[in-house]
């Protein structure tokens, strides 16, 4: 079974590094609700997602890629770990 925080650490890097360069990686909790503060939007989902696909080796379900499993880090964390 993956470790949820590596899972966590590098989903949030990922984020980090392509949609909040420069930012406070502090300032990214994982309560943030990225999707709602438009941090995230539909384009950067979909680029998370492949990301996601790719560094995990995972499959996603078109109803998994909203704000109701996407909009937090703790909700992305607990998808991708559920898929590993």
């Amino acid at each position: 079974m993956a470790d949820p925080n590596a899972v966590k650490s590098t989903i949030k890097n990922y984020i980090l590094e392509e949609f909040l360069p420069g930012e406070d990686p502090d300032e990214l909790t994982d309560s943030v609700e990225m999707m709602t503060l438009g941090i995230l939007d539909s384009v950067s989902v979909m680029q998370l997602v492949t990301f996601l696909e790719e560094q995990f080796d995972v499959t996603f379900e078109a109803n998994e890629v909203g704000a109701e499993h996407m909009n937090t880090l703790e909700e992305i964390t607990k998808l991708v770990c559920s898929k590993l």
